[in-house]
């Protein structure tokens, strides 16, 4: 039997270097599809036109856009949301908040599936906690509501926080503006329900809706008094099998709360309603609720005004965060910034007197 010769391209120092020479990704695929969706990337006209023609790819390009902390991104974002200003501010904006755990994922889902079926394109922007360590997010509101994000008629994106305060998606405004362009005339925002966030999103809606869990405790303790008297509308989920009871003395020591509130500016006397999610019971009633609310506050002129003041605060904090960029990319700013932190860990300098040295030279510079 003839012996085989192996050539030197065979020998185990050859493989040795075919493996060093790869892609240190554990998925050598990554770098090509990345590429090939950025080749993929649309025009400004492109998008524009998609998301006029209510193209969900379209829709869900331009919002990935506006997320992008890319320069070059945010230029074709803010292009396409230019264009789409004079097509939006027609929907229903409604926020939805409540602790983590009330349901509010499951209520979303038979909320908007219940509104499709009276003819309505709800989109629903889902605020995604982001870690403060890894910066990561689980972005999972997708698979929570798996029935709603088959039916073509409704939009979901869920968007990480960043880091914002409150846990509110920094771009989230531009989004509902996007998805009022593609025609969707309900738009509901899901909080994380932490913290800030629930205020954060009461100043970007038109109705603000509180989710409650029947029998947690004492009622009116386990809710902060500012959310209430922010809530539009405070429904007791999970009003099934034998929390029913309990759903009701719940609803009870609610109503007779809120007559100890004062007035709102709307006018309106906020209901509070049970519920079941899980059963969609009760859906009807809640959004009688909210065509009532919108009825009302239109009619009084409540709802023209709020939206005006929103477009003001909306306009400052702009303002505040593109100061915020340009101070933190400023050259002189960013020399001199390590020497500032430095002397703040050594206690040469407090932490006030180190930002009024660096708005001085900012201002001066």
């Amino acid at each position: 039997m003839k012996k085989k010769h192996y050539k030197p391209s065979d020998s185990a120092l050859k493989q040795t270097r075919t493996t060093e020479e790869a892609p240190s990704s554990l998925n050598p695929r990554l770098a090509q599809q990345r590429r090939k969706r950025a080749s993929g990337t649309k025009s400004v006209e492109e998008l524009v036109d998609g998301i006029l023609q209510q193209d969900r790819i379209a829709l869900a390009q331009a919002i990935t856009l506006v997320e992008s902390s890319n320069p070059k991104h945010q230029e074709t974002a803010q292009s396409v949301i230019e264009a789409c200003l004079p097509h939006s501010g027609n929907a229903l904006r409604i926020g939805v908040t409540g602790t983590p755990g009330v349901g509010k994922s499951t209520f979303i889902e038979s909320l908007g599936q219940y509104i499709i079926e009276q003819g309505h394109r709800p989109a629903i922007l889902a605020i995604d906690p982001s870690s403060q360590l890894s910066k990561g997010s689980i972005l999972g509101d997708k698979t929570r509501m798996e029935k709603l994000s088959q039916d073509n008629a409704a939009f979901i994106r869920p968007s990480p926080t960043g880091g914002s305060l409150g846990g509110v998606a920094r771009k989230t405004r531009e989004s509902i503006l996007l998805c009022e362009a593609a025609k969707y005339d309900v738009i509901i925002i899901e909080t994380v329900g932490v913290g800030q966030s629930e205020i954060s999103v009461h100043a970007m809606v038109d109705f603000f809706l509180l989710l409650i869990l029947p029998g947690a405790g004492d009622e009116l303790q386990g809710i902060k008094r500012g959310i209430v008297e922010m809530a539009d509308l405070i429904a007791v989920n999970k009003a099934d099998a034998e929390r029913i009871k309990l759903a009701k003395q719940a609803k009870r020591a609610y109503t007779n709360a809120l007559h100890l509130f004062p007035p709102k500016a709307s006018q309106w006397i906020p209901p509070v309603h049970t519920c079941s999610a899980l059963e969609q019971a009760g859906l009807s009633e809640i959004w009688a609720s909210v065509q009532a609310f919108e009825t009302q506050t239109k009619a009084n002129g409540f709802f023209n005004q709020q939206r005006q003041q929103q477009a003001l605060d909306w306009f400052r904090e702009s303002i505040s965060q593109q100061l915020g960029r340009i101070f933190y990319e400023h050259p002189a700013v960013q020399k001199q910034l390590p020497e500032m932190e430095t002397a703040i860990l050594e206690g040469r300098l407090s932490s006030f007197q180190a930002a009024g040295r660096l708005l001085s030279l900012f201002v001066n510079y």
